[in-house]
């Protein structure tokens, strides 16, 4: 184990997370697939080891220090780019069967195989718009838990993730430093989707101080007929 990964698994087991070997096995494989990867599509632009094991491996890991991912079963994960915050989460905890939903076809296709080079089972990556895939049988109002990192504004972001999310359960949106504006400007898309914010933590990143925000909100009700609009529309004229 180099400085790195010791780094990485001693941050990691202060928050009660404790990797085995395989583990980090299975996270050294997945940095250099999306490094190799990368090189043909834009999958990130950090790059950098020490960079990838703190802005995406630690970062997607950290929703599990507020959320009991033990009760968790079913998760989705929206725009999910390059597999963050699913894949790290499904590597440290296996026991979750992950759905992710990305427009890109070549991003479905990198996840595919990354999901295979890492031997992860009870991984289903769905090429489409989440405003289409959100009407699915099986699909609707059907997750434990939804997140996305990253993605787009909260009152756009609602309407793309609540949809997934089973009655009481949970959509968890991952947020750079400043939230306060988005969490007002959604409250109007909230009401329309029968969400709720539960909470907002923010926490920062041990290696740069970087801020972070989590936003906990909590489906009320199954999701309106007439919701998700059409692939677009909740871009072009937020709720």
């Amino acid at each position: 184990m180099d400085s790195i990964q010791q780094q990485f698994v001693s941050l990691l087991a202060e928050k009660g997370i404790d990797l085995t070997a395989g583990q980090l096995e299975q996270f050294e494989v997945y940095y250099r697939t999306l490094v190799e990867w990368n090189e043909k599509m834009n999958l990130t632009a950090i790059t950098e080891r020490e960079q990838v094991y703190m802005k995406h491996f630690y970062d997607s890991l950290s929703l599990s220090f507020f959320v009991p991912i033990s009760a968790v079963t079913r998760i989705a994960d929206i725009g999910s780019g390059a597999g963050f915050p699913s894949l790290p989460l499904k590597i440290a905890f296996p026991h979750l069967q992950v759905t992710i939903v990305d427009s890109l076809n070549k991003r479905i296709q990198f996840l595919t195989h990354l999901a295979a080079e890492l031997g992860l089972q009870q991984v289903e990556c769905i090429h489409g718009r989440a405003e289409e895939i959100a009407r699915k049988d099986g699909l609707r109002d059907s997750f434990d838990l939804v997140t996305a990192r990253a993605v787009a504004r909260l009152s756009v972001l609602n309407e793309f993730c609540l949809p997934f999310v089973k009655p009481r359960g949970s959509f968890v949106a991952m947020k750079g430093s400043e939230i306060e504006e988005e969490l007002s400007e959604a409250a109007n898309s909230l009401k329309e989707l029968k969400g709720a914010v539960q909470n907002t933590v923010s926490f920062e990143l041990p290696s740069d101080q970087s801020k972070r925000h989590l936003i906990f909100i909590q489906k009320q009700a199954a999701t309106p007929k007439k919701y998700p609009r059409k692939p677009g529309t909740p871009l072009k004229s937020p709720l």
